[in-house]
């Protein structure tokens, strides 16, 4: 039971994803569930309709021969006359058997005739072949009022159940009360109504299967253009700039295939004219960073020197070249950074990862914040397992986006404490890094990892920083296959989260093992990779896994 069970639910998953899937699927189902739908509609009204002809057809003649029964059968009783009982009683046996031997329009028929003697008697019965459990009791009690009825029933008939109309008359006489009643079996009009049934059943199967094969051949031609504008988009997608669709007549979707091409051409010389410009960007940047060097060698030389001898010089000077001196190590990072960033833009990156344990490394990490915590006025706590965590990572580059987030932290925490928590799952490890500063609003949470953006420029930064730093981490996150994301809130502090696959995950991100929102917190603004943001948040709920 429990494979067939699991055969099925196999088959419904299948059938569920041919469904999403396919257009062709979709359009042959609804096209058959449309014609089914008509065809149960006309086979019902169109099967009703003649049975209810046949049987109506089949009550008028029956009427009719009931009717002139019912005057032979008063002929004969008048030519009897107030003889004996006997003679009624040979006349209405004779009677009944010479209307049985007749024929109608109604078609095969028998009659019985009932005579009724005192009240809870047994009626006797005149008939050469029919008893009285044949006449439904409600006719008889119909009849007995002294009114023509009719009636179909399924009664024992011939040895067996079957379906009659039944017509049934008094017969007016001074003789005594009589009944007659003309049974019609209705075995031809139920084959009838049979027949047409599977006429009606073969014929609507065909139908369908006549509809489903034009719906897939229409399918067809509609599907395979807009297949191949995929795969040729896909293509596209992947770098073959020079895929284009192959135009076959002049109809729509020949017009569809040839602006295809043209958009394609199109946003294939802008992607390589951009592509060009950055390269040109790029190899610009590089190469005034290199070329910079030289001369800041220099620079820091002669900067290094005055600095060793500013107590001979006067107070303005001695300013001077401590100011030099401080400002030379922010542009060498500046440089440093700018180099980093036009490698990620080149792409010629590789990320050279080796197994290493993260809990060990946040907690050098966060050892080595400590001398800035108390410079800072700012307490830390770090929470992390005390197992390793082992994680297929470059430990510099995680090192350094954890330093950038913890110095940040202490910034803008305000003296308040700074929260590091590290938590695992079968697929990620995460890190957040918790601050109760500041905090910032959509608009920062927005732009805090483009470069060189601050959310107020003219704030004076105590501990350096290039504007750099975010974006940088945003790319050696990427790098991993994972997520930089933050939460935030005006004067509610921030909270940044890094979560990365685990070796055994394929670099899979299933879920983060620390929620973005804080505990105790709700709202605020969220940021962070592009995919993340549009994709991960807003179908998982705002920042809540």
């Amino acid at each position: 039971m429990a494979v067939v069970q699991t055969k099925l639910a196999t088959l419904g998953q299948w059938m569920l994803q041919r469904w999403r899937r396919s257009l062709q699927v979709r359009i042959v189902a609804l096209t058959m569930v449309i014609t089914f739908a008509v065809i149960a509609v006309v086979g019902y009204i169109l099967i009703t309709q003649i049975g209810a002809g046949l049987l109506a057809a089949k009550q008028r003649a029956a009427i009719e021969k009931s009717t002139s029964g019912v005057r032979y059968m008063q002929n004969q009783l008048q030519l009897v006359g107030s003889s004996s009982a006997q003679s009624v009683s040979d006349a209405l046996s004779s009677g009944t058997s010479y209307l049985s031997q007749g024929a109608s329009s109604a078609g095969i028929f028998e009659v019985i005739t009932l005579v009724r003697g005192d009240k809870g008697t047994t009626p006797r019965v005149y008939s050469p072949s029919l008893h009285l459990d044949v006449l439904p009791a409600d006719l008889q009690t119909t009849v007995q009022g002294g009114k023509q009825a009719w009636s179909i029933a399924t009664v024992p008939y011939a040895g067996e159940k079957q379906s009659v109309l039944v017509v049934g008359s008094t017969i007016p006489s001074v003789l005594g009360d009589f009944e007659i009643y003309f049974v019609y079996p209705l075995e031809n009009e139920n084959q009838i109504i049979s027949f047409v049934q599977q006429t009606v059943l073969l014929a609507g199967l065909a139908l369908m299967l006549l509809i489903a094969g034009v719906g897939l051949l229409i399918s067809r031609l509609v599907v395979l253009p807009v297949r191949e504008v995929a795969q040729t988009a896909g293509e596209l997608a992947e770098g073959n700039l020079d895929r284009r669709m192959i135009v076959k007549g002049e109809d729509d979707l020949a017009k569809l295939a040839s602006s295809f091409n043209d958009m394609a051409a199109s946003l294939s010389s802008q992607i390589v004219r951009l592509e060009n410009l950055s390269q040109v960007q790029q190899r610009f940047t590089s190469d005034v960073s290199h070329e910079l060097r030289t001369p800041l060698t220099t620079v820091r030389m002669a900067a290094e020197l005055l600095y060793d001898y500013r107590a001979d010089f006067p107070e303005v000077a001695s300013r001077s070249a401590e100011l030099l001196y401080t400002e030379l190590d922010r542009f060498e990072a500046l440089l440093k950074d700018l180099l980093e960033i036009s490698r990620y833009d080149a792409g010629g990156l590789s990320l050279d990862a080796e197994h290493d344990d993260m809990a060990s490394l946040v907690r050098r990490v966060f050892d080595a914040h400590r001398t800035l915590a108390r410079e800072q006025g700012c307490e830390m706590h770090l929470e992390v397992p005390d197992e390793p965590i082992v994680v297929v990572m470059n430990s510099s580059r995680i090192a350094r986006v954890l330093r950038n987030l913890i110095a940040n932290a202490l910034e803008h925490g305000a003296g308040d404490p700074v929260e590091v928590t590290v938590a695992t799952n079968e697929t990620a490890v995460a890190v957040t890094v918790r601050d109760h500063g500041v905090g910032i609003d959509e608009t920062a949470a927005e732009h805090l990892f483009d470069r060189f953006w601050r959310a107020d420029p003219s704030r004076v930064r105590k501990l350096g920083g290039t504007g750099l730093g975010m974006a940088i981490s945003v790319e050696d996150i990427r790098l991993h296959d994972g997520w930089l994301q933050v939460w935030g809130r005006p004067s509610g502090g921030a909270n940044f989260r890094i979560t990365l696959p685990l070796a055994s995950s394929n670099g899979v991100i299933m879920e983060s093992p620390l929620s973005l929102v804080p505990p105790g917190e709700s709202g605020g603004a969220f940021g962070g990779h592009p995919t993340v943001r549009r994709s991960y948040l807003r179908r998982q709920g705002e920042g809540t896994t």
